[in-house]
């Protein structure tokens, strides 16, 4: 329910307006009787929109606005006047107002208003949630058997509101699994927050994940909504969860049994709705084993497992994988279209991608493009270090006999296909098979096509 507050110096009239949109809107609201009132209020209530009297004595409208703008405030504001000096509102709306009504206008108006500016803050959040989106360099690419046993589980698991724990190498992509099971998932259209674990100092851990009220801890001038609060309705995604430090891990705990936090320095429970998805690169159980991490947190978080294969379980993916990566460099740096020679995207396909996996393989094609002068990659381009490798098979002691086989199929036809530029016949003669038709039933038998 949204929190809407009034700020007047008229009290009966902000108490009537406060009364009036609780019946009409179904708002939970609140009453400022001036302008240092209000930012006080804003300052430690997690306030959704800001209805304005301009004309007030000590602190008036714009004192507010120009405050909350130097604050960083970013709640929506709607002004309005018993003047009929539209000017002075035009004035408002320059200073970072939504919009601006008469004080005689109609509450059916002002309630309207009000939904409209709580919408535009919604698209807001969600457009620069896309934006995030969009930053991702590749999605999921790849149809090799590893990819589609991800994907079916992936499916299996998006509509389930259970906490999910992504596991895998550093640099498989598990966050991009955590925005697929979002955006497959029952709210996609709410938000998706991404906290990495690993990265926040340790006295701010708490204070990121619950929120701090105001005057919680020295510079905490003013109430934050922790990321539990801002992922509800839709995804909290914690990665490298396993790098959080055991208090920090006794708190979440709770959040996760009770769907409620407290935030840091406060004393009310917040109620919170947001899907859990977890991500670590480590043992969680032998973390368990070694007192570093809760037992009672893991069977919480991993109710259900995804585990994301590593590059080097899903070669025949490379090319796919490759050619995506390539072009979206290319763009984002503003650069001319380049392709990989067959001999320089060979050496990408053999090479063990045991260290960073696709990060390492997007890290290199940056450095291609960069480092490349013409528009086609040779393999003297590519890095000693992957070219060393070549010839080398990789290790995999975890897939069984029938999942090596078939991803060993599917990249000697990838290759071969590469190689003739996708020319079906010409393939099927290369690889020695009797005619195309062959040949193209292979490739529907390992899912093979170009698109």
């Amino acid at each position: 329910m949204s929190l809407i507050l009034i700020v007047d110096d008229v009290q009966p009239l902000a108490e009537q307006y406060a009364y009036d949109l609780e019946r009409l809107g179904g708002f939970r609201t609140l009453v400022a009787g001036g302008g240092r009132a209000a930012l006080e209020l804003l300052s430690r209530e997690p306030v959704d929109c800001v209805i304005l009297d301009l004309e007030m004595p000590d602190m008036d409208g714009f004192a507010v606005l120009r405050a909350m703008r130097d604050q960083g405030l970013r709640t929506p504001v709607i002004v309005y006047t018993g003047t009929g000096n539209y000017d002075r509102c035009v004035q408002a709306v320059q200073l970072g107002a939504y919009g601006f009504v008469d004080k005689a206008e109609p509450m059916e108006r002002i309630v309207q208003d009000v939904e409209r500016a709580l919408e535009r803050q919604r698209l807001a959040g969600e457009v620069s949630s896309l934006r995030r989106r969009l930053d991702v360099d590749s999605p999921l690419v790849g149809a090799s058997p590893a990819m589609q046993r991800l994907r079916d589980l992936l499916a299996k698991l998006a509509a389930i509101p259970s906490p999910v724990l992504v596991t895998g190498e550093s640099g498989v992509g598990k966050e991009l699994v955590a925005r697929e099971l979002h955006r497959l998932g029952k709210r996609p259209r709410g938000p998706f927050i991404a906290i990495n674990c690993a990265a926040l100092p340790e006295q701010l851990v708490e204070s990121e994940l619950f929120g701090h009220e105001r005057g919680a801890f020295t510079g905490a001038a003013t109430l934050r909504r922790g990321a539990f609060e801002a992922a509800s309705g839709g995804t909290l995604f914690l990665d490298e969860v396993g790098e959080l430090p055991l208090p920090a891990q006794a708190k979440l705990l709770r959040v996760v049994e009770q769907r409620e936090v407290t935030r840091l320095g406060g004393t009310r429970t917040v109620a919170v709705d947001a899907r859990i998805v977890a991500a670590t690169n480590r043992d969680l159980s032998g973390e368990v084993a070694a007192g570093r991490f809760r037992e009672d947190l893991l069977y919480r978080l991993n109710a259900h497992v995804l585990p994301v294969p590593p590059l080097r379980d899903r070669q025949s993916d490379i090319p796919e994988l490759a050619a995506a990566l390539l072009a979206a460099t290319c763009e984002r740096f503003g650069m001319r279209p380049k392709r990989l020679s067959d001999g320089a995207l060979r050496l990408l396909i053999i090479h063990d991608w045991r260290r960073n996996n696709v990060r390492e393989l997007r890290n290199i094609l940056e450095r291609l493009v960069i480092e490349t002068d013409g528009d086609v990659v040779s393999p003297d381009d590519v890095p000693t270090e992957v070219a060393a490798s070549a010839g080398q098979e990789p290790e995999s002691p975890a897939r069984s006999y029938h999942e090596r086989r078939l991803e060993a199929e599917r990249r000697i036809v990838v290759e071969a296909l590469e190689r003739n530029d996708w020319h079906v016949t010409r393939t099927a003669q290369d690889l020695g098979l009797a005619d195309h038709a062959s040949l193209l039933k292979i490739m529907r038998r390992l899912d093979i096509s170009r698109d």
